[in-house]
């Protein structure tokens, strides 16, 4: 649904980033609070950002809080001790004014008034409406008081005046602040977020899915009404559910939800009233009344009125409390009887999707809340970062990922593909990856299985895989049925002159053509033949619109290249903008995921699926993924290729899925990354840190270490007492988590050292040698020997230092460290990229490792201790063909050691 409208100011700040940031504070406070040694300056830091991060948020959200609640400023315990004692002095006076976060009430005590029941419900009608029904039951409940006292013996006029409160002194009372409201706009449908469920519009919501026009409609949080209200076309406003519902069926060409006849729709009406009429009543005695007037109607129907579900179903199933979810099913199922027919129908109903979509629609108007239906189709808590996806239900949630086979994937369709699996999974739904080959110029089979390799990279498994040209004849004769119906026309203005006619809003010349002629030249079009090359399809739509997009954009192209599927079948092809609507409806999507600059397609998207009369699926929007120093262009990384400064679309410099796959990502990291930024629809440019940062929180979890010394900067230590046979000890492969197992280190009495960390060594110091103990210095000048000492303290000892027994078992490792391409943070519009190459983005160090190292394999992630996270690119095979590994950034601006690398450490 558009954002856009006059209903709700544009807030300041973006809230779902600021939600996110909140649920995060809240996170790490609990973690804080939790520690062995809690920090309390750093959890009254927190606290305090926190605070602020509430309190700008309901700042910028009307004055809710993101709980859904109306935020109020905490009390500190001396305050709280001061209003407890003022409302204990308080109570049992009559009169009181009451102030508040700036607002006042005043509370008045019914019982100081001499006034009977009648002649005070005569007071409420008369104050309360101004209507002339209002002023007649008023007159009405005035002469029934004064009849009755005149039968007591008293005087009639007792009763007929009301006694006035006293009057509050001009310096205490505060006049009530008058609420603000904003006009709607039209089809804006408002509501109080925190009012029950059977006070928010869920007929209305109802009746618009099931004419297929929910989608037209953008929902408004407003915590300022009491009721809820639909913005007209004119500039008015209707208000209450019945009444919007009654509306949005009337705008429907099919009619069916009133009936099929007029006398079907006379008696929907009069259900309708009925239900109405009910609301005045509790919960039980409706449930008794519904059921006992129904029975009799649906012992023999499935739905109250003919054949189909109704606006007399949804209306009498609202009157119930619209009992779809788990809680309001067990407050009306134990009002009914197990053989009644109502409590069948009322069991179907809630089942109904329409229904529970409604359902899920109104309960997270504010974002913050969802639906929960039958035992067993609970949804798991979102993942910090992702928002609701409006409308959704479990088992009736498609999404779809449709990349065009044109190139390989990048992270930033990662990103667009892991949300569309994480709804699919959340909701228990479906996901489609559909390959939208309508471009036979661009598309190769390479490309097309190289998505699906790379998918199962990041762990998709999609639960369909289809292809926009299987759909080539429906979207073709749904382009006919157009023409024939004056919604397109044939059009063979030159590109550059159509472009400027799009800007001045000028109309082509054939846009009046006859559907005849149009449907003659499309025919030609699609015969492939050079006259027929000058000719496109376009959308009637309008000209005049500030929406460039709705300027008559083009369906239809002539494309002689053999496709890679359909081969020479084709000749012209449908353009993205007019399959995919088509091809989503057909194939069941319910929310199309895209990016925010598809922003105003989104309006062509729907006039396409309104025009051809197709089942509307809703679009929800998120930001694209941009990262400093990078370029994702399909254009620009080809020129690296092509080029030869990289080694492939695998290149682990490149931002390819298999690039940064082959560079060490953690697809659960991944995950994590993409779903932390996925709620947003602000454009940023992400910092490659933070994505490498959240990597190594996962591989540490379980990347076995070892040790490795550079094969030329290194210096040879003797130790005196450790003996000249074959020895070793024994280590975990991850200490923080022994059930990875141990390894073998082999020690000997000469071992080698980083020579970085042995400068400035003096005689009598103690070093620690990693995994082994304690060794005392005893000799520096002409050659490095010392002594082991098997009870030294460890922690006393300033050097703890990497090491590896001296033995010809050792094996020769190839690291590889890796630089961004591009040396510019954030290139411009008018930038060449060219000028911002990074001429050194790799460099190789040769270093010496331990006999351990040749039992990895490749895609293997270790870590090097005190040098960094490695993934294995090759297997050791030989010395000719060493163990390969590539550094993994780890997020860090230095080095975890002193062991610096040769090029940047990011």
């Amino acid at each position: 649904m558009s954002s856009e409208g006059n209903a709700v100011a544009t807030p300041a700040v973006d809230l779902d980033a600021l939600r996110t940031r909140i649920t995060t504070l809240g996170e790490t406070i609990k973690s804080l609070k939790s520690s062995s040694e809690p920090d309390k300056d750093a959890i009254a830091s927190a606290v305090a950002d926190l605070l602020d991060a509430k309190r700008t948020f309901a700042n910028n959200n009307g004055g809710i809080g993101v709980d859904g609640k109306k935020f109020e400023e905490p009390m500190s315990k001396k305050d709280k001790k001061k209003a407890e004692k003022a409302a204990k002095h308080g109570q049992g006076e009559g009169n009181v004014v009451s102030e508040a976060n700036g607002e006042s009430s005043l509370l008045l005590d019914v019982q100081s008034f001499n006034v009977t029941e009648s002649a005070l419900l005569s007071l409420l009608f008369s104050s309360l409406f101004n209507s002339s029904a209002a002023k007649k039951a008023a007159k009405k409940a005035e002469a029934k008081a004064k009849k009755a006292a005149a039968k007591e013996g008293k005087s009639a006029d007792v009763a007929s005046p009301i006694v006035a409160p006293k009057k509050i002194p001009v310096s205490t009372a505060v006049a009530p602040r008058t609420p603000i409201r904003f006009n709607l706009s039209p089809n804006q449908l408002c509501f109080n977020p925190n009012v029950s469920l059977t006070d928010r519009p869920v007929v209305a919501l109802t009746t618009a899915i099931l004419t297929n026009s929910i989608v037209d409609y953008e929902l408004i949080s407003d915590h300022r009404r009491p009721g809820c209200a639909l913005g007209l076309p004119s500039g008015n406003e209707v208000s209450g559910d019945l009444a919007i519902a009654r509306y949005i069926a009337k705008q429907s060409s099919s009619g069916k939800i009133m009936g099929g006849s007029d006398e079907d729709s006379a008696i929907i009406d009069q259900w309708v009233d009925y239900a109405l009429q009910l609301n005045k009543f509790g919960l039980a005695r409706r449930v008794l009344a519904v059921s006992k007037t129904l029975d009799p109607v649906l012992a023999g129907a499935t739905y109250v009125v003919g054949y189909s579900l109704t606006l007399a179903d949804v209306a009498l199933f609202a009157s119930l409390g619209f009992p779809c979810t788990l809680e309001a099913m067990a407050d009306v199922g134990s009002l009914l009887s197990g053989d009644s027919p109502t409590k069948r129908w009322i069991e179907m109903m809630a089942l109904n999707p329409a229904i529970r979509e409604a359902a899920q629609l109104a309960v997270g108007i504010a974002k913050n809340a969802e639906a929960s239906f039958e035992t067993g189709s609970e949804i798991d808590e979102l993942v910090s970062g992702m928002s609701y996806l409006e409308g959704a239900t479990p088992g009736n949630t498609v999404t779809r990922f449709p990349p065009e086979p044109s190139g390989y994937l990048h992270v930033g369709h990662a990103k667009a593909v892991l949300l569309n699996d994480y709804y699919a999974t959340r909701y228990k739904g479906r996901l489609v990856l559909r390959f939208d080959d309508t471009n036979p110029s661009k598309e190769k089979d390479e490309f097309q299985s190289s998505i699906v390799e790379d998918l199962a990279k990041i762990g998709v498994k999609p639960d369909m895989v289809t292809f926009t040209s299987d759909y080539f004849e429906t979207i073709r004769n749904y382009a006919i049925w157009m023409i024939e119906n004056g919604l397109a026309y044939m059009d063979d203005t030159p590109q550059e002159e159509m472009q400027k006619e799009r800007m001045d809003r000028i109309h082509s010349k054939h846009r009046d053509d006859a559907p005849a002629e149009s449907m003659k030249n499309f025919k030609l079009m699609c015969s492939g033949s050079e006259e027929g090359q000058a000719w496109c399809l376009r959308a009637k739509i309008d000209m005049s619109s500030d929406n460039g997009t709705l300027r008559d954009p083009v369906l239809y192209r002539q494309n002689t290249t053999p496709h890679h599927r359909s081969g020479t079948k084709y000749k012209a092809y449908p353009t993205y903008d007019l399959a995919c609507p088509i091809v989503d409806s057909l194939e069941g999507v319910t929310h199309a995921l895209r990016t925010t600059e598809y922003d105003d397609r989104n309006a062509q998207f729907y006039w396409i699926q309104r025009a051809l009369g197709l089942r509307r699926v809703r679009i929800q929007t998120f930001a694209r993924m941009n990262f400093m120093y990078t370029v994702m262009s399909k254009r620009k990384l080809t020129w690296f290729v092509e080029t030869g400064r990289v080694t492939g679309w695998d290149d682990p410099r490149f931002p390819t899925v298999r690039g940064v796959s082959r560079r060490g990502i953690d697809v659960d990291a991944l995950k994590k990354f993409m779903c932390s930024q996925g709620a947003s629809r602000r454009v940023v440019n992400m910092e490659w840190s933070k994505f490498w940062a959240e990597n190594k929180k996962e591989i540490d979890k379980y990347a076995k270490r070892f040790m490795a010394i550079d094969k030329v900067d290194n210096v040879t230590l003797s130790i005196t007492n450790a003996g000249d046979g074959i020895s070793y000890l024994s280590t975990d492969y991850l200490p923080k988590d022994p059930s990875f197992g141990k390894r073998l280190v082999r020690v000997a009495d000469k071992v080698i050292l980083e020579k970085v960390d042995v400068e400035g060594i003096e005689v009598g110091e103690n070093i620690v040698l990693t995994r082994w103990g304690v060794v005392q210095i005893t000799k520096v000048d002409g050659g490095l020997e010392g002594v082991f000492v098997p009870d030294g303290d460890v922690k006393a000892a300033k050097r703890k230092i990497s090491w590896l027994a001296d033995v010809p078992e050792n094996v020769t490792v190839v690291l590889s460290e890796f630089d961004n391409l591009i040396s510019k943070e954030k290139l411009e519009e008018d930038d060449k990229f060219e000028d911002f190459i990074n001429p050194d983005t790799q460099a190789e160090t040769e270093v010496i490792g331990d006999a351990g190292l040749k039992t990895l394999k490749e895609h293997d992630i270790i870590q090097l201790e005190r040098r960094g996270f490695y993934r294995v690119d090759r297997a050791y095979v030989n010395d000719g063909k060493p163990l390969m590994l590539f550094m993994i950034p780890d997020g860090k601006k230095k080095a975890m050691s002193g062991l610096d690398g040769k090029l940047a450490h990011r």
